[in-house]
Formats: structure tokens, C-alpha cells, sequence
């Protein structure tokens, strides 16, 4: 059994390094909390597995095996944002559970976990409750003493620390209005997102008498000397190679960071991994200057084929959804025969089994050579001479190709008639508007508002173009439920109703089609990407 939950908390440290707690304010009174309810104290005990480069507390992942408290077991925590993450929780075994190792699957791959870091925390814990009882957050003193346990035992060091954490269902706010009167009493927000964190910091490894990382508690920053806030800018002149594999990185950082929520089913995931693998290989084709092609093409034929295995059921329920809301607005009267259930049976029989399908692709050898070919390449990028250059000359050239390309396919075919050929034209015109549009997206750094207009421009023509085609495939569906319906000895008139209308919806859209693309041309629209920003 696992649980999740998301986790919503505030840490701070004393500003004096003092491991003392007694100087916590009281906060009955305070936005709306009626009592404050001592619930005692709980000795935590804390083993943290990483891999041995830290490649899961690099991404600020945390992985432990905790004893102690009401929630002993495996906690596996995934960040979400600042104050922010989500927690899944498997029960107390020695080893860990295999759905958790799934989850991790990503960022380890063939590397083993080892024991990392030991924390022993005595906890102190406090309920903040309305006046009917709920529970509003836990406000907690831990004092904790931390071992680093690899790649070799160090001395203990210990802290105090004290944490807010909401209740599930919680309001955001409160941790705002509870943050003056914490910091009132001497306490502030700390440094570290999480006791791990923390934990290396004081642990690491020392260099001329200094710990590696982290800094003496209630120690304040220095302020930046000039030359450290200029590297912390965009170089001014960034090069070609700046620019993309900066885009790259992204796109490579999102489907490493999104597979585990497509592994837990997270609402959108499915579809945001698969946008990142086509805008990651829509890069290596638009850049070809930049990058190698004899490098870029082998791994672009595989995110293909992983695009490929996130689509197989995605596309089947965005067609039945779309049929489904066309059936929607039929009147009754006029839906004849079984249609719905009609619909259901011919979703489920092409339904393919891939939730288990999907996981098993993400547990497969060739998605995990494809990233671990993701990062060889980011540590050796292939890049030719052209990435060398100044990245606005290039990146323009390379936003303009791709738009003759897209014009070259798609003017000759404006006028023509309507049929089976012009639609396979205008689904190519579709992939080439998107390739576009991604390919400008690469640019705004060095292009900045010309190339964002023109991503947006490339935008409206692949919607226009892609519901477009979302009709010629929901005919071909509908066709293949009329015969069935028919074999069945049932009525077609109302699945003869939507096809007729999905017809005149992709009419319509072969309407618009030469405005928006007159629109889209305007030489005014190329000149401003032309023009230096």
C-alpha cells in the first residue's frame, strides 16, 4: 500500500545557533488558531539512500527509511515548488518497496542506492487548532544530530530547527501570517529546504579549513562581489550553442522530472513528457548548424518512438472525448440507437493495456539508455561550427527555414479541393507549423519579442491545422461505428449526424485557412524577426 500526500511547510533555524527551543512565541490568537496543544515529544529515526554521485539530492529528492512517530516507513519526497512537495509513503520493510524504486527509477537507472546520511531528531511537536478543533498546521522544534554515512563516516553534527507544516487541505496564507511572529522570536526562514540538505552541507567534505558547503547558522550572507553577480547573468553575447542546449537541457530535465508523475498518474503528465520529447527532437532537426546530425538523428529516432509509446492511449481518449462532446450536443430526439454505449464499446476495444504497457516502456532498457544517451550528450554536446557564433545571426536563420519550409508545403495547396490528398498535406503542413513554432520558442533569448510573436503566430496556424485533422481522424472513427452499429442491426442516422458535422467543421476550418495564412505572412510579421532586437 502507498500513500501521497502533498507536503506544504516552513522551516526555520535560530538565528544565534542556539539549540534551544523555549523561545517559540505564542501564537493562540494568531489568524484565527484558538489553542496551541502540546502533543509531546518523538524520536525519529532517519536513514537517507542516495545514489553515490547524489543524483537524487541534486534534484532535491529525498529517499528515507524513518522509524518513530505515527508514520513509520519509506518516504519518498518529490519537490513541487518553494515550500512544496509532494510525499509518497510506503509501509516499514527492509528493503524498499519496488513501486518507490520505480519512482526514483529516472534519476538512478542502473546505479544502486546506499545509505547516505543518518538523522536522529527529537521532535517536539505542538498542534495549532481553530476554535472547533481542526487541526490548521504542526508546528514542531526538532533537534537533530546528523552522520554522514557516505562515501565515508564523519563526526556528528547536530541543529535545531523548527518547522510549520499545514494540515492536508490547509490554506497557504497561514504560514505567511504565522512567519513575523517566528521571526519576532528569533527565529529565521533557513537556508536549506530540508534536513538532508543540510545534513551534506555540514558533512561535506572540508577545503582549506572550511566545510564544503552550507554556512554557520545565524551567519548572514555576504553581499555579491561585482564579477559574481555578472556570471550570474545571461552573457550578452551568448553564442548559438548557448542558446540551444540551454532549450535542450530544459526539454532533457522534464522528461527525466515528469516520469514519475506519469508513473503515479498525475493528471496532464502523460501529455507534458510527450510535448518535451517532440520539442526536444524538433531542436535537433531545426539546429542542425548547431548541433551534429550524425549525433542528433540516432536520438531523435528514439524519442520518436517514446513520443509513440505516451500517445498510444492518449490519442484514443482525446478522439473519444471529442466524439463524446459532439454526441453532447445532439437533441435528444435526434439520437437514435445506442450511440454512447456504441462509442464506450469501440474506446474500450481499442483500449490497449497501457497503464501497464506505459510502465513497463519506463522500466524498459532502451527508455533508460535513451537518457542516459540524454546526459553523455549534455556532458559532450556535439556541437558544430556555427554554435560558435553569435546566437541571434544563426537562431534566425534557422526560425526563417523552418517557415519556408512551412510555406513551400502549405501555399500550394491553399486553394485546392477539398479531398483525401489535400488533408495528408495539410496534416505535414501541421508538423511543419509546429516545428516552427518551436523552433522560435529556441530563439526568444536571442530574438526576444519578434521571435515570441511569431512562436504565437505558428501557434494559431497548428491549432487551426490540428483541428483540422482531429476531424479527418474522428470520420475515419465514425465511419468504423457506423459499420459496427450497422452489423449490429442498429440505427446510424445519428452517427451519419456527426460525421456530417465533423465534415462541415473541417470545411469551415479549409475557410479560414487562407485568411489566417495571408495574416500569418504579412512581410511586416518576417520583417520584425528579421530585425536585430
Amino acid at each position: 500500500m502507498v500513500d501521497m500526500m502533498r507536503e506544504i511547510e516552513r522551516k526555520y533555524e535560530t538565528t544565534d545557533g542556539d539549540a534551544g527551543t523555549g523561545g517559540l512565541p505564542e501564537l493562540a490568537g494568531v489568524a484565527g488558531i484558538a489553542q496551541v496543544r502540546d502533543r509531546g515529544v518523538v524520536t525519529l529515526d532517519a536513514t537517507y539512500y542516495d545514489t553515490p554521485g547524489q543524483r537524487l539530492a541534486a534534484d532535491g529528492i529525498t529517499l528515507r527509511r524513518r522509524t518513530g512517530g505515527d508514520d513509520a516507513g519509506w518516504h519518498l519526497k518529490l519537490p513541487v515548488g518553494p515550500d512544496v512537495r509532494d510525499e509518497i509513503r510506503a509501509p516499514l520493510s527492509d528493503t524498499l518497496p519496488a513501486h518507490l524504486a520505480g519512482l526514483v527509477r529516472s534519476r538512478i537507472r542502473g546505479t544502486g542506492l546506499v545509505p547516505l546520511v543518518h538523522l536522529l531528531s527529537e521532535r517536539n511537536v505542538r498542534h495549532l487548532v481553530d476554535g472547533d478543533g481542526t487541526l490548521l498546521a504542526e508546528l514542531s522544534a526538532d533537534t537533530v544530530t546528523a552522520r554522514r554515512l557516505a562515501p565515508a563516516p564523519s563526526d556528528p553534527v547536530s541543529w535545531t530547527e523548527v518547522e510549520v507544516e499545514l494540515a492536508e487541505g490547509g490554506d497557504p496564507a497561514l504560514l505567511d501570517t504565522l512567519e513575523p511572529h517566528l521571526t519576532d522570536a528569533g527565529l529565521r526562514r533557513a537556508d536549506l529546504p530540508s534536513k538532508l540538505a543540510r545534513a551534506l552541507a555540514e558533512t561535506g567534505p572540508r577545503e582549506g579549513g572550511q566545510k564544503k558547503a552550507g554556512r554557520k547558522p545565524g551567519k548572514k550572507p555576504g553581499k555579491k562581489k561585482a564579477g559574481e553577480k555578472a556570471a550570474g547573468k545571461k552573457k550578452a553575447t551568448a553564442t548559438a550553442g548557448d542558446i540551444v542546449l540551454d532549450y535542450v537541457r530544459r526539454q532533457i530535465t522534464a522528461i527525466v522530472t515528469l516520469d514519475p508523475a506519469v508513473r503515479l498518474d498525475t493528471y496532464d503528465s502523460v501529455h507534458r513528457m510527450r510535448v518535451a520529447t517532440r520539442r526536444l527532437r524538433s531542436a535537433f532537426r531545426s539546429y542542425r548548424k548547431v548541433l551534429d546530425r550524425t549525433v542528433t538523428d540516432p536520438i531523435g529516432a528514439e524519442l520518436k518512438w517514446l513520443a509513440a509509446e505516451l500517445g498510444i492511449d492518449r490519442d484514443r481518449e482525446v478522439l473519444t472525448a471529442r466524439i463524446g462532446e459532439r454526441l453532447a450536443e445532439v437533441p435528444v430526439e435526434l439520437r437514435l440507437g445506442p450511440v454512447a454505449a456504441r462509442l464506450e464499446i469501440w474506446s474500450h476495444a481499442r483500449r490497449t493495456g497501457s497503464r501497464d504497457r506505459l510502465i513497463g516502456v519506463l522500466d524498459g532498457e532502451r527508455y533508460l539508455a535513451l537518457l542516459d544517451t540524454l546526459d553523455a550528450f549534455l556532458a559532450d554536446p556535439p556541437l558544430r561550427e556555427a554554435a560558435a557564433r553569435p546566437a541571434a545571426e544563426v537562431i534566425r536563420k534557422a526560425v526563417l527555414r523552418d517557415y519556408e519550409r512551412l510555406a513551400d508545403r502549405l501555399e500550394p495547396v491553399l486553394d485546392a479541393p477539398s479531398g483525401p490528398e489535400r488533408d495528408v498535406v495539410l496534416h505535414e503542413a501541421r508538423k511543419d507549423a509546429k516545428r516552427a513554432r518551436y523552433a522560435a520558442e529556441v530563439a526568444r533569448p536571442a530574438l526576444g519579442a519578434p521571435a515570441k510573436a511569431f512562436a504565437g503566430l505558428m501557434t494559431e496556424v497548428q491549432e487551426l491545422l490540428g483541428d483540422h485533422q482531429d476531424s479527418v481522424v474522428a470520420r475515419e472513427a465514425l465511419r468504423e461505428l457506423a459499420v459496427q452499429a450497422h452489423t449490429a442491426g442498429e440505427s446510424t442516422f445519428t452517427v451519419g449526424l456527426l460525421y456530417g458535422r465533423e465534415e462541415a467543421l473541417a470545411a469551415a476550418r479549409e475557410r479560414e485557412l487562407p485568411g489566417l495564412w495571408a495574416e500569418v505572412s504579412r512581410r511586416e510579421h518576417r520583417a520584425a524577426l528579421e530585425s536585430r532586437p
